[in-house]
């Protein structure tokens, strides 16, 4: 069952094409990320699935219902946590539900326990490292009503160690919760990663160029990175990539 589907969508700014015809959709309990050069037009896609772009052209539907140009729909999480710094950990992980009379708070303290935040939930954002601060954010993410998550690069501000850390605890999450997530990512080996297909998007204007269907079962364990399949995999998207530099 589809989750989301792009139609036809394309968008240019002053005569500028970024989009142009782009369509894909994310199926019910998918994990899709979204790959292209900088610059093709990423973000402007994320902006459009949440409303706050109208496209020149196209439609986005969600659960089979058009919701071209219409905020709120989706749970986005930005590059940065984006807490509210005058909020607590657990009131901050509870502004989706709060918006819409539906907050849950033992809920959330379990999952803030889940989540390894145990003994953070009456914290502060300024008291969490930058990892902490993600991870609360993204349970923000799940905690908000909207059925489809939007991850715009979550983990590019992280170091490495840092970073493969929450790709594992985001994975152990997902999966038992088993909510549609389109991700984007500058990182091949990250999509691999996390990905049920990757979706590759073209220099300006960007058009869908290429999907992959990622074959590694789940659950996913860290040394698959070092197979032989997956680096295959992660040498044929790179080399997909490099034809557009």
């Amino acid at each position: 069952m589809k989750k989301l589907s792009i139609e036809g969508l394309s968008k240019s700014f002053e005569n500028a094409p970024v989009l142009q015809d782009v369509t894909f959709s994310v199926n019910e309990a998918e994990f899709v990320s979204i790959l292209g050069p900088s610059g093709s037009g990423k973000s402007t896609l994320f902006h459009l699935i949440g409303g706050l772009y109208q496209p020149d052209s196209g439609s986005i539907y969600l659960d089979s219902k058009n919701v071209t140009g219409k905020r709120g729909k989706i749970s986005y999480m930005p590059q940065s946590p984006s807490l509210f710094p005058w909020r607590t950990i657990l009131e901050n992980v509870l502004v989706g539900g709060e918006i819409v009379g539906q907050e849950n708070e033992q809920e959330a303290s379990e999952m803030i326990a889940a989540a390894g935040l145990e003994g953070y939930a009456q914290a502060y954002p300024h008291q969490l490292s930058g990892g902490m601060k993600q991870r609360a954010s993204f349970i923000r993410s799940l905690l908000s009503p909207q059925s489809l998550i939007c991850l715009d690069e979550p983990f590019s501000a992280l170091d490495e160690f840092t970073r493969l850390e929450m790709q594992k605890w985001l994975l152990s999450i997902w999966e038992e919760h088993k909510r549609s997530i389109l991700f984007v990512t500058h990182n091949i080996e990250e999509a691999l990663f996390l990905s049920d297909r990757i979706i590759v998007l073209s220099n300006r204007p960007a058009k869908v160029k290429r999907t992959f269907h990622v074959p590694f079962d789940r659950p996913r364990k860290e040394n698959i990175t070092l197979t032989n399949e997956f680096l295959e995999w992660k040498k044929e998207i790179y080399n997909e990539l490099r034809d557009m530099l």
